[in-house]
């Protein structure tokens, strides 16, 4: 079910350098951000259901700990894009365009699924609303590149996010960490947590988090609303261990988050008629209430019982629930205030329910032949209540209502099982099969002509698929390790909603589900005795079904969701590296990427012309049905590249003084297929420059910090027909006490 359709008619290389942290140990976020260790720890993922070293892993990550995302104060999703190669977020506010390679999400609706799914705890999160919820008290985040079918299933096309918190320790007495913060624009943040003994086989952790910033947009229209950030949670975790074989996890997490006013500007220029300058992205005069914020509580339980013969049966339920509400200006002007044309006004409110269940059985690791086998269940329902979804043009005269009930679930069996060979070699071979099916059941009206105007909609649409991966690993000596393998991903498809509310105008098919094939290869190696690790890959994905949103050929003003009929051809090269000389430490990556989309033709909606034959297989070509084959995918920019270093100085016995400066470069990328530069589909190369300074005194860590210092004023999401600001630079000083 479609957010609305009028929002979308409108509508050589050997060592080199990646954002991965220092260490993927399972330490507290209070831990020190300097590292007493000369060497890089070492770095370990749980894509799998077990710890595996990443050095000796057929996948291609980055991790951080804690530590880093302290260190780095990293708060958001789309701070991620500046420490991972071959990764963008285009941040639209409450819900975020993710993409890896190329492949996520770039349709902005209910109906569209991820393609980069992000697990918290264990448990997948809600997969279009909400992404804004904030990192505090992690343990670390894994950033899994390329699909991850077998394991994390759909909605995995082009990798997975996995965000694990910090678990209660049971004799680990009390301790915690208290950090506060304030910077520029009035930005201030403070979090904490505390572990609490209870007994000997019962301990709880504690965890908040509240932050509040003046907005970074100059508005001189005549708006209403609150302008300003506002956000708090909190969380609960208790881990229980009555036996040596049976751990019991709880965690209950809270979010109330107000995003004040979130802001954009039109893509073109009402007077001008031409794109608006990035200049004056901050620069707003509209007209109409401008109100974002979500709320959300989100349960996981994780039960593991390992038998005498070392096998785990684990089992881990989810259960979340949240609201997302926003009033927006959505033509991004002050009309009609300076042209006389109507006003575009949103005001839309979602409930989302989403319930997980998923078990598995795993072996005991280190032995010739591991297996893991799993069985996994969730049901997603969205909620539109009568009168809080409505598109006016303008309020008041024209208004387009939406309300009803969307429900996606996916039912899946899977399993991998890995057969250690003589001299190093290793086959992995996993496969999951998922079914899926999404029905709805919606009214589609315009309250001011309701006997006339009144669309009711009850489909249902499902299917299944098969996902998998096969490798080949060679261990080759202790620091040496190769890799070939293949592995697929899957995207459900869904339902179209009503291309007008107007009984007579029928609704159009359901779109098809995606498919991804990744071929890659890889060596992982350490050098000068661990002081320097490094990953280097490559990958050729054949992108099969790609969805997307196209114009009716004979009434562009409305839109629906397609197939790509032609194959989407991406590839590239990555490389990483992490380092650590005596206090000197050093982290990079670099993402080559070359991508053509699929032969097909489609109108451009910002170029309304009725009666014209334009079918999405055979167009046929003309100067309003366009051939857009071979041109790059959205959100696939060529390059993408960071680096950064650090330098511990040793003052005193309790004393480290460490400087710290990065650097992230993303090369242009296109908003929408047509590559127009003149209907504002390109996307800017983004220069973001960060730099800290951190003064450890014992127990207490003080830090000056500064981001995006070059003020880099760039587009981070397109929401036809407007446009959405990346925030500009920021300054401040953090303190932390650990204890």
């Amino acid at each position: 079910m479609r957010f609305n359709a009028l929002w979308m008619s409108v509508s050589a290389l050997a060592v080199a350098w990646s954002g991965a942290a220092t260490a993927a140990t399972a330490d507290t976020a209070a831990s020190n951000t300097s590292s007493a260790s000369s060497t890089v720890q070492e770095l370990v993922i749980t894509a799998e259901r077990r710890e595996v070293n990443l050095q000796k892993a057929a996948i291609a990550a980055t991790v951080l700990t804690g530590a880093d995302i302290i260190s780095k104060g990293v708060v958001t999703v789309d701070q991620l894009q500046f420490l991972a190669p071959s990764l963008t977020v285009n941040n639209f506010g409450q819900g975020d365009d993710f993409d890896i390679r190329g492949i996520g999400k770039g349709e902005h609706n209910s109906q569209t699924e991820t393609g980069v799914v992000t697990y918290r705890d264990g448990v997948a999160t809600f997969p279009g609303y909400i992404t804004e919820e904030p990192y505090y008290d992690v343990a670390s985040i894994q950033i899994l590149r390329g699909p991850q079918g077998t394991f994390s299933g759909q909605d995995a096309t082009g990798g997975a996010v996995l965000v694990t918190t910090v678990n209660p320790t049971i004799g680990g007495g009390y301790n915690g960490y208290l950090m506060g913060s304030y910077g520029n624009y009035d930005a201030a943040n403070l979090q904490g947590a505390i572990n609490i003994p209870i007994n000997d086989t019962l301990a709880a952790r504690v965890a908040f988090n509240g932050a509040y910033q003046n907005s970074f947009d100059h508005v001189t229209g005549p708006w209403t609303g609150d302008p300003n950030l506002k956000w708090g949670g909190g969380r609960l975790s208790l881990l229980w261990t009555p036996t040596n074989s049976l751990k019991v996890l709880f965690k209950t997490d809270y979010d109330y988050l107000y995003n004040g006013g979130y802001f954009g500007q039109a893509i073109i220029n009402a007077q001008t008629g031409k794109v608006n300058p990035t200049s004056s992205l901050f620069d707003f005069s509209n007209n109409w209430k401008q109100d974002a914020g979500d709320v959300m509580v989100r349960s996981i339980l994780q039960v593991d019982y390992t038998n005498p013969q070392g096998i785990d049966f684990r089992s881990v339920s989810g259960y979340s629930q949240g609201k997302t509400t926003w009033q927006g200006d959505i033509d991004g002007t002050d009309f009609p205030t300076s042209s006389g044309l109507p006003n575009y006004e949103i005001n839309e409110s979602v409930d989302e329910t989403l319930w997980s269940q998923e078990f598995n059985i795993i072996s005991p690791s280190g032995k010739p032949i591991t297996w893991v086998l799993g069985a996994y269940y969730d049901q997603n329902n969205y909620a539109f209540p009568v009168g809080r979804f409505n598109i006016g043009v303008p309020p008041g005269v024209f208004d387009e209502d939406l309300n009803g009930v969307n429900h996606t679930q996916t039912a899946a069996g899977f399993g991998q099982v890995s057969f250690n060979l003589p001299a190093g070699f290793q086959i992995q071979l996993g496969a999951r099969y998922s079914y899926w099916s999404s029905f709805n059941s919606a009214t589609f009206f315009v309250p001011e002509y309701i006997s006339l105007i009144n669309q009711y909609q009850n489909q249902t649409v499902s299917g299944s698929n098969f996902t998998g991966k096969a490798a080949l690993n060679w261990t080759v000596d202790d620091n040496n390790f190769l890799y070939a393998f293949i592995a697929s991903g899957s995207k459900p498809g869904g339902l179209n909603d009503s291309l007008d509310a107007y009984p007579a105008v029928p609704i159009p098919a359901p779109f098809g589900q995606e498919y991804v094939t990744d071929y890659e290869i890889g060596w992982k190696a350490s050098f000068f005795d661990h002081h320097l690790q490094t990953q280097l890959g490559g990958y050729y994905n054949d992108y099969q079904h790609f969805q997307l949103i196209i114009p009716i050929a004979n009434n562009p003003l409305l839109s629906t969701e397609v197939n790509d009929p032609n194959t989407t051809k991406l590839y590239g090269l990555e490389a990483s590296a992490q380092a650590r000389f005596g206090g000197f430490s050093f982290n990079g990556g670099l993402g080559l990427e070359h991508s053509a989309v699929g032969t097909f033709y489609s109108q451009d909606p910002d170029q309304p012309e009725a009666g014209v034959t334009c079918n999405p297989a055979i167009g046929p070509s003309s100067a309003k049905c366009f051939n857009l084959g071979g041109n790059p995918q959205t959100y696939a920019p060529d390059l993408t590249a960071n680096i950064s270093g650090a330098y511990d100085y040793k003052l005193t016995d309790i004393d480290t003084v460490t400087p710290s400066v990065s650097f992230a470069y993303i090369s242009h990328q296109w908003g929408r297929l047509f590559d127009n530069v003149a209907e504002g589909d390109y996307l800017a190369p983004r220069r973001i420059l960060d730099a800290s300074v951190s003064w450890t005194h014992g127990s207490w860590t003080t830090t000056l910090y500064g981001s995006n210092l070059l003020n880099d004023y760039y587009i981070s999401a397109l929401l036809s027909p407007i446009e959405m600001a990346g925030p500009p630079r920021q300054f401040g000083i953090r303190v932390m006490k650990t204890f």
